[in-house]
């Protein structure tokens, strides 16, 4: 069995950052039915790269483990299919254009009264209210309005987005995070004595959540903390180095890392900033002798000497290298899932379990795959089925 079971999602979100979310609740055991547009689908199943079977692996990377119904909520047909379904539903995801399913009395005041244990979370770039409230956005622009960006760069540069659309992904986990805390206080009765909720997630909102310690420095200090490349504004030393063969070698050592560290790259003479405080008064001059030190060494010599004097290291590796890394291979982070009559490589939940089956990458569906089975089980016999067809409606 596996932790979620028994729970029931319907899942009305597109592209990326909702669709990871509800992935993540259903290779952890929950139903999750995802709502498509009849014809195209999610947009990401026409986003590259496409695996040689003619799938997007975009899609594949975000909609694992789920049932596909396609629905047009545009006809009157498809809404009462959507309000069946949340009739039966513990939650409810979307993550349309503000108001967009409040024109179609589709949104948490009028499904709830289809269900009024129904937990309905509402994913939009900048929340219900507040003065942009009515803007769109995409990955990068909530990484560049809440500070990830400015805060990412090179020392002297200019600001930088990571190699991951970060803004997409931690929405996606704030999103489950939501969700199970909002189906959490229903069961256990609460002030509102078993009944559901509304979620207002924003996702601007959860990149200013995330500025925690960068926040901390400005609201202590007053200071807008620097781009530093790999360094970090308040220890030294983490950072980056290049070594002999040209690759680079993560290092990030405490107080009691730092005598160890000066030994095995022979820096004697440095052993004596025994503190962080000291060393942020020589950070040039500690990163300048240790890029030294390092520029003489492989990275293998330089992993090695520091693994046997215990000193927090890791090469920096390329994302083909990370998969075929031997430890991630002995945790199983990678797996082969079925795809039809072909399989395709995916990436574990990061959860091992003792008590529950542990989560596993599952196949993902063909565009409207399980429609005609849903609604079967919501009790639609063979006519009324063809007659949504005949609408247009599924």
């Amino acid at each position: 069995m596996r932790p979620l079971e028994g729970l029931r999602i319907l899942d009305l979100s597109r592209v990326l950052a909702c669709p990871f979310a509800t992935m993540l609740l259903a290779e952890l055991g929950a139903s999750v039915i995802k709502v498509e547009q009849p014809g195209t689908g999610d947009e990401t199943r026409g986003f590259e790269p496409f695996f040689d079977f003619g799938t997007s692996g975009y899609f594949l990377a975000c909609n694992r483990g789920k049932r596909s119904i396609t629905v047009d909520m545009r006809k009157a047909g498809g809404r009462q299919v959507i309000r069946d379904l949340a009739a039966g539903a513990d939650a409810l995801v979307e993550n349309f254009p503000t108001g967009t399913l409040a024109r179609r009395q589709l949104d948490y005041a009028a499904l709830r009264e289809v269900n009024p244990r129904l937990v309905y979370l509402s994913c939009t770039g900048f929340g219900q209210t507040g003065p942009y409230a009515q803007r769109k956005g995409y990955d990068t622009v909530f990484q560049a309005m809440g500070g990830l960006m400015g805060l990412t760069g090179e020392k002297g540069g200019g600001p930088v987005k990571p190699g991951l659309p970060v803004a997409d992904l931690t929405t996606g986990l704030w999103v489950a995070i939501a969700l199970l805390a909002a189906l959490r206080g229903r069961d256990a009765g609460g002030p509102g004595g078993g009944k559901g909720a509304h979620v207002d997630f924003g996702m601007l909102d959860g990149q200013v959540a995330l500025l925690t310690i960068a926040a901390a420095r400005l609201f202590a200090l007053g200071e807008v903390p620097p781009r530093l490349g790999t360094e970090h504004p308040g220890r030294v030393p983490t950072a980056s180095f290049r070594c002999q063969d040209g690759r680079f070698l993560h290092i990030t050592a405490s107080d009691q890392h730092w005598a160890p560290l000066c030994a095995a790259l022979d820096l004697p003479e440095l052993a004596g900033l025994a503190t962080n405080a000291q060393r942020l008064e020589q950070r040039e001059h500690i990163m300048a002798a240790m890029s030294a030190a390092l520029s003489a060494m492989t990275r293998a010599q330089a992993v090695a000497v520091l693994d046997a004097a215990n000193v927090p290291n890791g090469p920096v590796l390329a994302l083909d290298e990370v998969v075929a890394d031997p430890h991630v291979q002995a945790r199983g982070s990678v797996a082969q899932v079925a795809h039809g009559a072909a399989s395709h490589p995916a990436l574990r939940l990061p959860f091992r379990f003792d008590g529950f089956a542990d989560p596993a990458p599952l196949p993902a569906p063909a565009l409207g795959a399980d429609t005609d089975e849903v609604l079967r089980e919501l009790g639609y016999d063979p006519a009324r089925i063809a007659a949504l067809r005949e609408e247009g409606a599924i």
